[in-house]
């Protein structure tokens, strides 16, 4: 992207503690045209309207020759995850990976976690005694849904060290800032290291079936299956990067949200029922992934008076969306009741989050906890320090300082 430009701007470090303002001057131009070419949507309507629309492909390899690629291409040696296919191909790998996941052929699935994950919760804010300062970060929001993923996976917890560093350097390469020159080659090496790593864990699992995906979706690559075992490696990387990297930030960025507002806080704190509304308020006004950078229009697409030309990149800007003063009244004020909060922090259509119902369960099940049990949390510093990833904007550290626990 040309150097100050909007994009830019929006990629820029320096910019990741407050990026609203920039989306803010998006909004002025639903559909903008950058100098390379790429249209970034930012209006609620026509983000909507365009995630939904067919002619938009999800898939990068549609991309115009000589395009930044993204990381999961053949440099790493395996297929996109089902995320970056687009239908007929995207819905059969989705719904096979849905089948011991969720409704309808696995309904209890996820409520069957929640006694587990509840205890892992415990758990975590026991260490927080004798303590007079923690990471929410280090300590409470990454361990949580790293050993929820790794439980649904059936990965082994213990393997977290191994794994860590390369899911980080996998997540990384979904943005644009990171994809260009050595950044793509370590994110294609660390796609594939992680790839053989699950690779051998599948294998292991076909031989001797145990609880999660892997051990349930790994008679799916058989004869006659729906997926491929390459098929297979792609959707456990994205479903180990992805379970945990959203639900990080979400968890995160409701702490920090709530440490700024006091009073509603206060609330949170007397009212369970609040409960679920704040969260999704969250979701709106701080989402855990800001925008999806890597759309191809298929068709010439007419969108608010402008023409999106066939081959365009097209980034649509969810959050940016999501504070449309056209869709939400007062979008920048944080309103943990908000009515009719119709959200595009998970997306929307086809491509809507598929782990969004686990997210949900440990963020309700974490933040009253945390709140409830944690005596005096206090910032340390505002704004904490951020992620340089863009689009997955989370505080890479949330330092607070604590006066105990209660129960």
């Amino acid at each position: 992207m040309t150097t100050g430009t909007l994009s830019a701007q929006i990629l820029d470090p320096a910019n990741r503690a407050d990026p609203y303002p920039l989306y803010a001057e998006l909004r002025k131009q639903p559909v903008m045209r950058e100098d390379d070419g790429t249209y970034l949507v930012s209006t609620y309507h026509e983000v909507r309207s365009l995630a939904n629309d067919p002619r938009l492909s999800q898939d990068t390899r549609n991309q115009p020759p000589g395009r930044i690629r993204h990381p999961e291409e053949p440099g790493s040696g395996l297929p996109p995850s089902f995320i970056l296919t687009d239908p007929p191909l995207h819905d059969r790998l989705r719904a096979t990976a849905n089948r011991p996941f969720g409704p309808p052929h696995s309904p209890r699935f996820l409520d069957g976690l929640r006694g587990e994950l509840a205890s892992v919760v415990t758990g975590l804010l026991d260490r927080f005694d004798g303590k007079d300062r923690v990471d929410i970060v280090d300590d409470f929001s990454y361990p949580l849904p790293v050993t929820a993923i790794c439980r649904v996976l059936g990965v082994p917890r213990e393997d977290e060290p191994r794994f860590h560093s390369l899911a980080d350097a996998v997540a990384s390469g979904i943005d644009p800032q990171q994809q260009a020159g050595e950044g793509l080659e370590k994110t294609q090496q660390a796609r594939q290291e992680l790839g053989a790593y699950l690779a051998g864990l599948i294998d292991a699992e076909r031989r001797h079936p145990g609880p999660g995906l892997l051990s349930a979706l790994a008679p799916e690559t058989g004869p006659g299956g729906s997926m491929t075992p390459e098929d297979l490696v792609a959707t456990a990387i994205l479903l180990l990067v992805a379970g945990h990297e959203t639900t990080v930030n979400l968890i995160t960025n409701t702490t920090l949200t709530l440490l700024r507002h006091p009073g509603i806080l206060e609330r949170f704190r007397n009212e369970p029922e609040l409960t679920v509304p704040l969260i999704e308020e969250v979701l709106r006004y701080e989402p855990p992934v800001q925008f999806v950078p890597l759309a191809t229009a298929m068709a010439d697409i007419d969108l608010a008076g402008t023409t999106i030309p066939k081959g365009s990149p097209v980034w649509l800007m969810i959050a940016a969306a999501n504070r449309d003063p056209g869709r939400f009244e007062d979008p920048d004020s944080f309103v943990p009741d908000r009515k009719d909060n119709q959200h595009l922090g998970f997306y929307t259509g086809i491509h809507y989050c598929f782990g969004a119902p686990l997210a949900r369960i440990e963020a309700q099940l974490a933040l009253p906890e945390l709140f409830r049990r944690v005596k005096d949390l206090h910032l340390l510093e505002d704004p904490p320090p951020y992620r340089a990833n863009a689009v997955l904007r989370g505080p890479r550290h949330l330092p607070v300082t604590i006066g105990g626990l209660t129960g």
